[in-house]
């Protein structure tokens, strides 16, 4: 209420002083009109009595056109236009009404020029000055001193908000841009220093508490160049979200946040076909294993935002299965969702629910991708990744899903690890089953996902958080990385693009080194890494390989419909030797026989480098000696 009554207010002394101008402005134009002498008294009389035309007629158009809607704190172009719109259609409405009915008797022709000139500069004028003093107040404000990076559109209204914000918490003093046509101009006051280059002199020079990157379609590779520059400062920083994300039209300080470690990685995102994609997935029932991990969980939230007809959710673990479950119901309360806490490794279970739920589509994410871990558990990991996905397959199969897109992963290229090998051994029996099937199996393989369970961001994090050291293996790993939310755009535009039995491959630009990773996040926590956080080197785990790869040099790369989505191609097997070393496999693991389970892996994958110190099932093993 008392919000209500200072706005009323404020409109009222702001209507009252339009008001007061016009008499002002009318008889100024007398003056101007007789060179600053005294004005003839029949013309005063005159012009006096005019103003119970004037004043009435120019104060409603004043409200008509909306000059009260502004606040003069903010008072800005816009506001000078209407202005200039109130002060015309005054001026002709009083000239026309005097021509009518007096016909300028007493009222020199130039008088109503020499009006709207005057009341033009006595409305404009005292706004202008208003904000001009409150802008300097807030810029003598103990706010922190802001550079801006980019001088553009964004920089511009950033800076415009910060100027207007009363708590004064930011105070920008300062732009740099490396566009030529815009160093040395002023934009709302504030010079534009210099190039990029030069920002930490620059930021030295005006004791810059804070830098803000105000450069939403600014490329990955440029957004590394610039957070170089910064870190030179020593200073934080903070940025805008990138320009696909400002779905206004207006730039806000609550906008502003924290540069993110995917601000700073890889390529630019890669834009996918959505239109293909919801034409094809459109109506249709959609079966998703692993629903609950990261990518699982993930593509889920997407597919809902599609008209899908249903979405059956297949999970082993009771806790992300009710987590997913749950935020799906929340979101799209419209969409069928069917949630089965199941283990896809169990015989027969994927037949039934395959028999009940009839999916068209099936997107497999279920499986077991801890590097170092599967290792240790070679019998888990063949179970899972190979058998698990053979039960699935072969109930699409069996039941006629149209599509079944497989989730592998960068590290089935020449495996070196267990985990990497028992993925290469599923893509082979898609990718093999698929010429016996009606149903499309299409593989998409990928690199590391930034954020997802088990990957080294969230490890860095809680390194970070807890005061360090981060533990790299080796200053010269380097690894491909993508967002789980790309990753999952992917996997749903493979399904449209693939006939059957391919491998699609993301161009993933470069890959990134772990320590740079690393060193990054520190640096975004606002610390220097080697002083207030240490790195730590612990040299390779089991199974892990310094470079990872997206495909096999057999695999003869061909492009497909989106540039930025290749195709890998496959390589046949015997269908039958297949089969039976599959056999022999479940076998193998119903008698925890990992040696046996050793020996199949390098008959299904021969490029697959063996670890000479792998101890794998040997709890199971030992067990085995101990009886």
């Amino acid at each position: 209420m008392k919000r209500f009554a200072d706005r009323l207010l404020n409109r009222s002394m702001a209507f009252l002083h339009d008001v007061l101008m016009i008499p002002l402005a009318w008889l100024g134009a007398y003056l101007l009109r007789f060179n600053l002498e005294a004005v003839p008294q029949w013309f005063l009389q005159q012009g006096l009595y005019m103003l119970l035309l004037v004043v009435p007629v120019q104060a409603v158009i004043f409200w008509l056109f909306g000059l009260y809607r502004g606040v003069w704190r903010f008072a800005s172009l816009p506001d000078m236009i209407r202005i200039g719109k109130a002060v015309l259609a005054g001026t002709l409405a009083v000239t026309l009404l005097i021509w009518l009915f007096r016909d300028f008797a007493g009222v020199p022709r130039s008088v109503p020029l020499l009006y709207a000139i005057l009341l033009m500069v006595f409305l404009s004028v005292p706004r202008m000055v208003y904000r001009f003093i409150k802008d300097q107040r807030g810029r003598n404000s103990t706010g922190q001193r802001v550079l801006i990076v980019g001088a553009g559109r964004a920089g511009e209204m950033l800076a415009r908000d910060l100027l207007r914000d009363e708590g004064q918490a930011w105070l920008p003093v300062a732009f740099v841009d490396d566009d030529p046509g815009k160093q040395g101009r002023d934009i709302h006051g504030i010079r534009v220093m210099g190039r990029c280059e030069q920002l930490p002199e620059i930021c030295r020079r005006l004791a810059v508490d804070l830098v803000l990157l105000a450069v939403p379609s600014a490329t990955k590779r440029q957004m590394q160049q610039i957070v170089e520059q910064v870190e030179q400062t020593g200073l934080p920083f903070r940025t805008l979200p990138p320009l696909k994300e400002l779905m206004s039209g207006n730039v806000r300080i609550d906008q502003v946040r924290e540069v993110q470690i995917d601000d700073l990685l890889g390529r630019d995102p890669v834009a996918l076909d959505w239109h293909a994609i919801e034409a094809g997935l459109a109506g249709r029932s959609v079966l998703v294993t692993g629903a609950g991990g990261s990518i699982g969980s993930e593509l889920c939230r997407q597919l809902a935002s599609l008209p899908i007809d249903s979405l059956v959710l297949v999970e082993n673990s009771e806790y992300n299965l009710f987590r997913i479950e749950r935020e799906l119901s929340e979101q799209v309360p419209g969409l069928h969702v069917v949630p089965l806490l199941v283990d896809i490794t169990e015989t027969g279970i994927m037949e039934r629910i395959f028999d009940r739920y009839r999916p068209r589509v099936v997107f497999h994410a279920a499986a077991y991708k801890h590097v170092p871990l599967l290792e240790q558990h070679v019998r888990e990991a063949v179970r899972n990744n190979i058998l698990g996905t053979r039960n699935v397959a072969l109930a699409a199969d069996h039941w006629g899903a149209e599509e079944f897109v497989l989730i592998s992963s960068d590290k089935a290229v020449n495996p070196a690890n267990v985990m990497g090998t028992t993925k290469r051994a599923a893509e082979i029996y898609c990718q093999n089953l698929d010429a016996r099937s009606l149903t499309n199996f299409i593989t998409v393989r990928f690199g590391n996902v930034l954020g997802s369970t088990g990957s080294v961001v969230p490890l860095f994090r809680e390194q970070i958080e807890r005061g360090g050291p981060v533990t790299v293996t080796d200053p010269g790993m380097e690894r491909y990385f993508m967002t789980t939310r790309e990753a999952c755009q992917l996997i749903m535009q493979a399904s449209v693009l693939g006939e059957g039995g391919e491998i699609f491959v993301l161009d993933m630009g470069r890959p990134i080194r772990i320590q740079y990773l690393a060193e990054q996040m520190i640096r975004l926590s606002g610390k220097k890494p080697g002083e207030d956080i240490e790195i730590e080197y612990t040299g390779l785990r089991p199974g892990e390989k310094l470079f990872e790869e997206l495909f096999h040099e057999k695999e003869a790369l061909l492009p497909t419909a989106h540039e930025k989505i290749l195709l890998a191609r496959h390589r046949t097997v015997s269908w039958e030797e297949l089969n039976r070393a599959l056999d022999t496999a479940e076998r193998a693991c119903s008698r925890y026989d990992c040696r046996m389970l050793e020996e199949i892996l390098d008959q299904l994958v021969p490029e697959r480098t063996t670890n000479p110190a792998q101890q794998g099932c040997r709890l199971a093993n030992e067990q085995e000696n101990d009886e």
